[in-house]
């Protein structure tokens, strides 16, 4: 089973706020737009919907930005991929319209799976998936956010 880009990019931002529990600005979407090479409107979206379901905090404003809105170790990674896939249905006997479908036990079988990859998932928080916090940052580029001035 393979995620949808956009709960791969959810996930991606949330590890790399967890990354830095100590850290107290705010993160800016230009951040992670930058470290990950995404588009920002994606990233946009993302952080909205992260921020509505509590996953983040966010601050509106010119100082505005967002952070973890709970603990890493509070975000499971099963119900965050719950409620960022769309479906998670690996089939779709509809379109089109498979034959087989009245008697098929592929569903069934199917259904079994998702559900042991669904069982793995919730075994595991965000805290877990960056345990190896040094590792990880260091894979992560320097990065410089451009600082817009004000032209009066």
């Amino acid at each position: 089973m393979q995620l949808t880009r956009y709960t791969d990019f959810g996930i991606r931002t949330l590890m790399y706020l967890a990354l830095q529990p100590e850290r107290e600005t705010l993160f800016r979407i230009a951040e992670i737009t930058e470290v990950f090479e995404l588009s920002p409107n994606h990233v946009s979206k993302i952080v909205h919907h992260l921020g509505k379901l509590g996953y983040l905090e966010t601050v509106r404003g010119k100082s505005g930005g967002f952070r973890l809105g709970m603990p890493a170790s509070e975000i499971n990674i099963g119900q965050l991929v719950r409620v960022l896939e769309n479906s998670l249905a690996p089939i779709d006997c509809n379109k089109p319209y498979c034959l087989f479908t009245p008697a098929c036990k592929l569903r069934g079988v199917l259904a079994e799976a998702v559900s042991a990859y669904l069982a793995v998932l919730d075994k595991h928080s965000l805290e877990d998936v960056v345990s190896n916090r040094q590792q990880l940052l260091n894979l992560l580029p320097e990065h410089k956010i451009p600082v817009l001035e004000l032209v009066g």
